[in-house]
């Protein structure tokens, strides 16, 4: 086994390597960005070497640096995680040259996959199916619109040398194709360096099965099941299962004969990822294969008891498979649902900030939780927004669904924004939990998914209430042990107050709802008036923010999160974030009005599409951004003409600004 290996990446998945290195007794060594410098990857390691400044281009994509930190440090491998560094040919390549194991396939297995289209024509000969389409070199918009008239709409055009949702556009009338080319071009370019694109027939209610392979040198290829995806946002996965619901044990078989023989057809070794889409009837078709370790590779860890990271590490140093593929078993059934940074009502769009409070559910045979986030550490606008990984397992796919649901419901996150209410509504929505998943749940129950939010429940408001009066009287005894004259009536924790009743009056603010909940103050308990009525309440306020409350006589656990003016609220599965409201208070900001121009993220502006003057359209797209590995388009609220604009291809925004201005014509 290797010495010392050096992980060429960070957050998670760093993480995660780091701690199968320190079970193998394998020394690791971590890279760090200047915004890294405390991050906890950098922790988890051995030793940390500092590879530049904050973008990815300058620090973890610096190939040269991360190879003289190799060199410096002693390492005999470097293992690459996912993204970044992982699926680059020459990165492999020049690991090689300089002596130094690269913990992947070979350059030419990367390669082969490496152009989408390239694989199609491999997989179609070693007797792989594939989807209908076309993957040839004329990429003239009139050859590939003609194209895609005979293939027949809708239409899926992809990046041919990327991955990860990134220039994929689906198209569904011709008069559309072009600004979809274009806007795939042009994301595939600055993600990939190449705007070469394939077509191929969009599948109606696809299901996204990828089977997980595994390769030696010495001729030994195996699978390890098969993994269920389908449930995704812009082309991204956001809940995963393993194995697939429904799944025969003869498609298992088949599915699984057909990634052996890919991985076969390329020479690979190492870990990698046959991904198939699957129709209605149950075909299925090759989409791609990814030459890495997955982000999901969780899942298929906890149904089959194996150590994939492990198995790669071997398989490096040129030991065999550790298992036959009889040899394989799986057990039970497991859950994986992305935790990130991001803003599901504002079309899943990236969120930074510093996450001043997390709370998690606790970690055990049947929990696990991939994580390269701490209390305390800021998600900025250099990298993806995930926070963690939620990895469950139980016996069948109805218990462990039931875990996934109750692990969320004990996860809060204080600071920014997160998708963890969402995942709650997918994993508790009945359609899901009958295992009817396709690439289209989230669009199909759109209506049950993103809810009109109603008004806060009585007894979420009881709870706000209570953790605002308990956190004051917790503080008034605390000053009341720290005084000179304890027995002073203004350090009283009865709500007593001069020429008044005892009483106190909060203010929430719920969007633009505001909330008044008041609050007689009693021997043993609150009085509280509640929208809905008056409700007896008491508790206890514990220092992490967890609350045992009674409310008319019910006992519940609670939890609130405060930073600033905002309390994140979570007591019998609903969760709300509020805002501790002073109504005198002339610090609250006015929102923007609803269809202004301005950034609603902070980023980089990819390409401005109008000028000074212009007459738009309603709908039209004006100006492109990117962040955090997103694309998000600026489009006209109201047709009118183009007023000025603010911004130039190239140029830094940050969230809020305005980006141009349209009026009305004269």
């Amino acid at each position: 086994m290797f010495g010392t290996v050096l992980i060429a990446n960070r957050g998670e998945i760093a993480c995660r390597i780091a701690r199968t290195c320190r079970a193998l007794g394998v020394r690791t060594v971590a890279v760090y960005s200047e915004a890294d410098a405390d991050a906890a990857h950098v922790h988890a390691c051995d030793e940390a070497w500092p590879v530049g400044p904050a973008p990815a281009r300058e620090s973890y994509l610096n190939t040269e640096r991360i190879l003289e930190v190799a060199r410096r440090s002693g390492a005999e491998a470097i293992h690459p995680g996912y993204g970044f560094l992982s699926e680059n040919a020459e990165f492999a390549e020049a690991c090689a040259g300089a002596g130094i194991r690269f913990i992947g396939p070979p350059a030419s297995a990367i390669r082969a996959m490496g152009s989408k289209s390239a694989a199609k024509t491999i997989m179609a000969e070693a007797g792989v199916p594939l989807v209908p389409g076309y993957h040839g070199d004329d990429q003239s918009p009139e050859h590939l619109e003609s194209v895609a008239a005979e293939i027949g709409y809708p239409v899926l055009i992809k990046a041919s040398a990327g991955g990860g949702g990134k220039g994929m556009r689906r198209v569904d009338d011709p008069a559309e194709f072009r600004e979809a080319l274009d806007g795939a071009r042009r994301e595939a370019r600055g993600s990939f360096g190449d705007d070469t694109v394939l077509l191929e027939k969009y599948l109606l209610q696809p299901r996204h099965v990828e089977v997980q392979v595994f390769a030696d040198g010495h001729g030994n290829a195996v699978h390890l099941f098969e993994r269920d995806c389908s449930v995704q946002r812009r082309h991204q996965k956001v809940i995963e299962e393993a194995p697939a619901p429904g799944l025969s044990d003869a498609h298992r078989q088949s599915m699984g004969e057909k990634a052996v023989a890919a991985a076969r057809a390329i020479g690979y070794e190492g870990a990698g990822t046959v991904e198939f889409i699957m129709d209605a009837e149950g075909a299925f078709f090759f989409m791609e294969m990814n030459t890495r370790l997955q982000v999901e590779h969780p899942v298929t860890e906890m149904i089959t008891g194996e150590d994939l990271v492990a198995w790669q590490l071997r398989v490096a140093h040129g030991e065999p498979l550790p298992r036959s593929q009889e040899a394989i078993s799986h057990t039970g059934h497991a859950f994986e649902a992305r935790i990130y940074a991001e803003d599901p009502d504002r079309d899943f769009l990236p969120a930074i900030g510093t996450i001043a409070r997390l709370r998690t559910p606790a970690e055990d045979a049947h929990v696990r939780i991939d994580t390269g986030i701490r209390e305390g550490d800021t998600i900025s606008v250099h990298y993806d927004p995930m926070i963690a990984k939620l990895v469950v397992w139980d016996n069948d796919r109805p218990a462990a669904l039931r875990r996934l649901c109750r692990a969320l419901d004990d996860w809060t996150v204080a600071g920014t924004v997160t998708n963890t209410e969402f995942l709650g509504r997918v994993a508790a929505h009945p359609a899901f939990a009958a295992g009817g998943v396709d690439t289209g749940f989230i669009e199909t129950y759109r209506d049950d998914l993103f809810p009109v939010p109603e008004a806060p429940s009585d007894r979420l408001l009881a709870v706000a209430a209570l953790f605002e009066l308990l956190g004051v009287d917790q503080a008034a005894a605390e000053r009341a042990r720290q005084s000179g004259d304890p027995w002073s009536p203004w350090h009283s924790t009865d709500g007593w107050q001069p020429n008044s009743d005892n009483h106190h009056v909060l203010h929430f603010l719920d969007g633009e709802r505001d909330l008044t909940v008041v609050a007689h103050y009693r021997r043993d308990c609150f009085l509280l008036d509640l929208p809905g009525g008056t409700m007896q309440a008491n508790g206890t306020l514990h220092a992490d923010g967890s609350l045992r409350v009674v409310l008319d006589g019910v006992h519940l656990d609670a939890r609130a999160l405060q930073t600033g003016e905002r309390l994140r609220v979570g007591v019998s599965g609903e969760e709300r974030e509020l805002v501790v409201h002073d109504p005198l208070s002339a610090g609250m900001a006015e929102e923007l009005r609803e269809g202004s121009l301005t950034a609603p993220m902070p980023g980089t502006v990819l390409s401005v599409l109008v000028s000074e003057g212009d007459h738009v359209e309603e709908g039209a797209a004006l100006m492109v951004l990117e962040a955090m590995k997103m694309e998000h388009t600026i489009r006209a609220f109201t047709a009118g003409r183009v007023e000025h604009v603010n911004f130039r291809q190239g140029d830094q925004v940050s969230e809020g600004a305005e980006l141009l201005a349209i009026g009305a014509e004269e």
